[in-house]
């Protein structure tokens, strides 16, 4: 699909495209947006470009700047079956890029980073490495790819995909050159958030400030982590090797198990960011109306479902303390990153929120 074909990312497409035209094409990129879907579109359409063998529109130098979307190269892109470009998304019941798909190792696909990373390209120009939400990309992961990062093959473009990025590590946002995709802010939560928010932002809206109401609000978020943790330490014991194995050699189901406490762990902190991140986009709409802004043009909410609760709210607020509780929604996240034990964290932050 040619990069003119995306009239809805036409800042993204011309900045991509300018950089082509002046020899500036980056080693990295973070497209990031709401749709994972549009993102991938068109990080296959920029290698579609970087290879197309009839280009439609070209530099002076001859370097492509779009696709045909008809060569062979570019049926090939298309189709995921390119000897140059590979295609990373999460595997397992967890969601994760683990590190088998990076570098070769047992149970390792047929085709890894590594492989592509360190071998000259045999189709194409260049080789370019999608990574498909790479904020699911785990601690080891995460890392070979830095080290990739740090020291990149030339003729080589990474393209990393996500919807999240503030759970990418800072080593790697440093590294990349990142693409703000237009888009719609709702497609990022899923239903059990939403459904946890309504609950909620209906509570918030009462107007209850006593100790008590405040203490509700927080039990609602903590019950729902709770029963959360418990659905993913099932989850990730039943896709790990001890599901399947219970007479292991002692050593190696210790192994196993440390590496299910990790999991449990990253996935854990995962999702709990997307209920956080739904609660400060739902805060976000509650600036809005304090502001005076929904009221002249609703489309702008994020949760048009709950709008009712965010000006209930808003009508209580000013708008310097709508502003103070998304900054201390994102002082929550950012200690909730630190040592602080869980509970203390996500206590001080809620019951200091101004509702």
């Amino acid at each position: 699909m040619p990069l003119a074909e995306f009239s809805t990312q036409e800042n993204v497409v011309a900045l991509l495209q300018r950089s082509l035209e002046r020899g500036r094409l980056g080693h990295a990129y973070l497209f990031t947006g709401t749709d994972l879907a549009e993102l991938e579109a068109v990080g296959l359409a920029l290698a579609q470009t970087l290879n197309c063998q009839e280009p439609p529109q070209a530099a002076p130098d001859g370097t492509p700047l779009d696709a045909c979307g008809a060569c062979a190269s570019c049926r090939k892109i298309a189709n995921t079956n390119h000897a140059d470009v590979m295609v990373i998304r999460p595997e397992s019941k967890l969601r994760q890029i683990k590190i088998e798909q990076m570098v070769r190792r047992t149970g390792s696909p047929p085709r890894v980073l590594h492989d592509l990373v360190n071998n000259k390209a045999t189709e194409g120009l260049y080789k370019v490495a999608l990574l498909v939400a790479a904020d699911r990309m785990n601690a080891n992961a995460a890392n070979s790819l830095l080290k990739s990062l740090e020291e990149p093959p030339a003729r080589t473009v990474f393209i990393l995909l996500s919807t999240e990025p503030e759970r990418l590590l800072d080593t790697i946002h440093s590294r990349c050159l990142r693409l703000t995709f237009a888009g719609d802010g709702r497609a990022r939560f899923g239903e059990d958030e939403q459904a946890w928010l309504g609950e909620f932002a209906r509570m918030a809206a009462e107007g209850k400030k006593d100790c008590f109401g405040r203490y509700r609000l927080l039990g609602t978020l903590m019950a729902r982590l709770e029963e959360m943790k418990s659905v993913i330490e099932t989850e990730v014991e039943e896709a790990s090797p001890l599901h399947d194995h219970d007479e292991a050699d002692p050593e190696l189901r210790e192994q196993w198990e440390n590496e299910c406490k990790a999991a449990a762990s990253a996935e854990y902190r995962l999702r709990r960011a997307g209920y956080l991140g739904a609660l400060q986009g739902w805060l976000r709409d509650v600036w809005l109306h304090s502001a005076g802004v929904s009221s002249v043009n609703g489309d702008l909410a994020l949760f048009p479902n709950l709008d009712y609760t965010a000006e209930a709210v808003a009508e209580r607020l000013s708008p310097a303390d709508a502003v103070a509780n998304l900054r201390l929604m994102e002082q929550t996240q950012r200690t909730l990153h630190t040592n602080v034990q869980e509970l203390v964290a996500l206590e001080t932050g809620l019951l200091k929120l101004k509702l």
